[in-house]
């Protein structure tokens, strides 16, 4: 037998430490202490009374998250990208149409996810730093005609959040189904899955909920569920007398397989998988941290934040990037001074100030930061400690930026006047 590599050898003798991050990006963020404190949480057996009481309470509670009465809303054991997913495969046949309306990176997430499923897809697009109106999307939905609209609420690529109010209505006049990924906006900024008539809404826990990356709340409307219940299948190995076989084609993953999925948290427990429970756990504190401070003041705590984060950075003399009337509260795109190296500022601020802020990719990447302001870090200690610690770094590299005036304009936005 080999002997161990140092490395090895430190991890078997050795806690697992990592260091004290403030992470200031577009996500993941530090979460929440009694999220952490929930995943700790010992496990019982997945069909265990206390364990399926727990499943249906998390239900509950993610109703009030996403604002419907939808009696489908769980979790997608999996990352937020798990959620987009198993929407799009399970509702997309081969040959449907889908409109996608591109405004970031992630509107292509959603245009190969539904190319993977074997779609039809369309898709309009505007330059990076704006969005969509809405009669920009209905005229592409009259021409298209498509099963599905998929679209992004808030794309922290660019920092923009499209506006989706209107987008409802439009869907139900020309009969099709409306899906969003709310993953970086939810929690932070306005969302209304019943009063914007939104058919499917899929998240992420790592932005403004304050969790972890690792599992995907999903809301679907009446409309939605009739349309992936007709691609109902079960499993030979669980399949009963009663169980019935699909009417359109098997859903082409197993594992996103949302009938099945629905059929796993609903009454008649049909396995599917093994719930992740210690993330169960989180999503169940996360949804309870904001509900109990209360979901417009948690909201108005993001808009605070990232008006002061926005304020400073505009008062150090840097350029804020995008539209700012549709950026969202929780993160600011800042254009990277020509004289400085962008990726050596971060890692500075890394090794130096334990602070991470993000780059972007595409056509942004290397020209603008991406600082967040989302969950627990969406709070003045960490806004003001990330402006000083910018400051005092871009200072160094050689940056002529004016004395304190970032700290002070945030502080002013949190009504404290420089002493």
């Amino acid at each position: 037998m080999q002997s161990a590599t140092p490395s090895l050898t430190q991890a078997l003798t050795s806690p697992l430490t990592l260091p004290p991050r403030l992470l200031m990006g577009p996500g993941p963020i530090n979460c929440y202490p009694r999220v952490l404190s929930a995943m700790a949480t010992q496990l019982v057996g997945q069909y265990d009374p206390a364990m399926t009481d727990t499943m249906n309470e998390v239900m509950a509670l993610y109703r009030q998250v996403f604002n419907t009465n939808n009696e489908q809303t769980f979790l997608i054991d999996g990352t937020s990208r798990a959620g987009i997913e198993a929407a799009l495969v399970s509702c997309l046949e081969p040959g449907d149409k889908v409109l996608i309306p591109i405004f970031g990176r992630f509107g292509y997430l959603l245009k190969e996810i539904a190319e993977r499923a074997d779609a039809e897809v369309h898709t309009i697009e505007v330059p990076w730093g704006q969005v969509f109106q809405p009669e920009q999307i209905e005229t592409a939905i009259k021409q298209v005609k498509p099963k599905l609209l998929a679209i992004v609420q808030g794309d922290t690529s660019t920092t923009m959040l499209q506006p989706l109010e209107e987008l409802g209505a439009i869907c139900r006049a020309h009969d099709v189904l409306f899906y969003t990924d709310a993953t970086a906006s939810i929690a932070g900024n306005p969302f209304a899955t019943d009063a914007w008539q939104v058919d499917a809404v899929t998240v992420g826990l790592q932005k403004c909920l304050g969790g972890p990356s690792g599992s995907a709340p999903i809301t679907l409307s009446d409309r939605f569920v009739d349309c992936v219940r007709r691609r109902q299948h079960v499993e030979a190995g669980i399949r009963d007398s009663h169980h019935q076989d699909a009417q359109g084609q098997r859903i082409r993953s197993n594992y996103f397989d949302l009938p099945m999925i629905m059929d796993y948290w609903g009454a008649e427990r049909l396995n599917h998988h093994t719930e992740a429970a210690s993330m169960l756990f989180a999503a169940r504190e996360c949804a309870v941290t904001l509900l109990t401070e209360g979901q417009d003041n948690v909201i108005a705590r993001h808009q605070t934040a990232g008006d002061a984060m926005l304020a400073g950075i505009q008062a150090m003399g840097l350029t804020p990037f995008g539209d700012l009337s549709h950026k969202m509260t929780n993160v600011v795109g800042v254009h990277i001074p020509e004289q400085v190296d962008g990726e050596a500022i971060r890692q500075q601020l890394l090794q130096q100030f334990n602070i991470e802020i993000g780059t972007s990719f595409g056509p942004l990447k290397g020209k603008i930061w991406r600082i967040g302001t989302m969950g627990y870090n969406a709070r003045q200690d960490a806004v003001l400690h990330t402006l000083l610690a910018l400051e005092t770094t871009l200072r160094r590299a050689g940056c002529a930026l004016p004395y304190g005036e970032g700290v002070d304009a945030a502080m002013a936005m949190y009504g404290q006047s420089e002493q």
